[in-house]
């Protein structure tokens, strides 16, 4: 379990945006991405019958849609317990092994974070 508190202010965000997506859209997941600029872009789940894509994917698809050049961090809010490999596998493929990925539970609470490589 990582502490919510002793976030950097900038990951803290992340995270809120996050859950603010996964709340306001009433999905299973909300993700948040900061590129190299300090730029976010949010997301949440999309579940269309010819889309389907997880929130992390989606946001790190804005992202890169959007011009960036990398990712400084990624955060999820899910009820799952950890990231998917694929949703891990696109944070890397633009930010890089070592990018940091908080896990957080539906109240915000980080308790995972992992490299995305």
């Amino acid at each position: 379990m990582t502490d919510s508190n002793g976030l950097d202010p900038e990951d803290r965000k992340i995270v809120t945006l996050a859950r603010s997506a996964r709340a306001r859209n009433g999905v299973p997941e909300g993700a948040a991405v900061r590129d190299e600029t300090g730029r976010t872009y949010v997301a949440g789940t999309v579940d269309l019958p010819s889309l389907r894509l997880s929130a992390l994917r989606t946001a790190v698809a804005m992202a890169v849609a959007s011009g960036a050049k990398s990712l400084e961090a990624a955060a999820v809010v899910t009820e799952a317990e950890g990231v998917a490999d694929e949703d891990r596998a696109a944070v890397a493929d633009l930010g890089g092994a070592k990018t940091p990925v908080f896990v957080a539970g539906p109240d915000g609470s980080v308790r995972l974070t992992v490299s995305a490589g």
